[in-house]
C-alpha cells in the first residue's frame, strides 16, 4: 500500500500538468473561445474585451455546458474513488465514459473516419471501437468546423455595416475619412441594441447536443 501512494502521486500530478490541454482538446472550451475572438475580431477590436475575460467567460460556459457530464463523472467515478469503493483504473474508465459520450454527440462521422483514414487503420464499425487517440482528433476538427460556422454568422452583419459605411463616404467623396472611425461604433452601438452578447451566449450554448 505505501508503495503505490509515490505512483498515484505522480499520476495526478501529471494529470494537473496534462490539464489545461486536456480542457482545450476534450470540452467545450475550443469551440466557445473561438467564436468569442471571432466576434471580437468581427467588432473590430482585436484586444477588446481583454484574453482574460474571454477565457474566464469560455471557461464559465463550458462549465455550464459541461455540468451534466462532470455531474455524471463525479457520481460514478470520482466520489466511490474517493470514498475507496473503487480502483483507480477502474474510476479513470467510469470518467472517461460520460466525456466519450459527450464527445461522440459533437462529433461528426466523416471527421471520425478521416482520422481512422489518417492512422491507417479500419474504420470503427460502432461507436466503442473508436480509440479514444481518434475521437479527440476528429472531436477537436468538428469543433473548430462548428465554431468557424458560427463566426462566419457573427461575421456577416458587421461586414454589411462596413460595407455601407465604405458605400456612403465614397458617394460623400469622404476617402480620406477611414471607414473603421465610423463604423466600429455603429457596431458597438447594433451589437449592443440587438442584445448581441444574451443572442451569442444562446447560439453557442444551443449548437452542443
Amino acid at each position: 500500500m505505501m508503495s503505490s501512494n509515490p505512483v498515484q502521486i505522480v499520476l495526478g500530478l501529471t494529470l494537473l500538468a496534462a490539464l489545461p490541454a486536456l480542457l482545450v482538446c476534450l470540452t467545450a472550451f475550443l469551440r466557445i473561445i473561438v467564436v468569442l475572438s471571432m466576434l471580437r475580431h468581427a467588432i473590430g477590436l482585436p484586444e477588446t474585451p481583454p484574453n482574460i475575460v474571454l477565457i474566464g467567460m469560455a471557461l464559465l460556459l463550458t462549465g455550464f455546458t459541461m455540468s451534466p457530464v462532470l455531474e455524471q463523472v463525479h457520481d460514478d467515478a470520482l466520489r466511490p474513488y474517493l470514498a475507496g469503493k473503487m480502483e483507480g483504473p477502474v474510476a479513470l474508465d467510469k470518467a472517461i465514459q460520460p466525456l466519450r459520450g459527450f464527445m461522440l454527440k459533437q462529433t461528426r462521422e466523416a471527421d471520425i473516419f478521416m482520422m481512422a483514414d489518417l492512422a491507417k487503420r479500419p474504420r470503427p464499425s460502432s461507436e466503442a471501437d473508436v480509440p479514444m487517440t481518434q475521437l479527440a482528433a476528429a472531436f477537436m476538427v468538428s469543433e473548430l468546423r462548428a465554431a468557424f460556422q458560427i463566426g462566419f454568422v457573427v461575421f456577416l452583419p458587421f461586414l454589411l455595416i462596413d460595407l455601407l459605411v465604405s458605400s456612403i463616404l465614397m458617394a460623400l467623396g469622404m476617402m480620406m475619412m477611414p471607414p473603421v472611425t465610423i463604423a466600429m461604433p455603429l457596431k458597438i452601438l447594433m451589437f449592443v441594441l440587438v442584445d448581441g452578447w444574451g443572442l451569442l451566449l444562446r447560439a453557442l450554448i444551443g449548437s452542443f447536443h
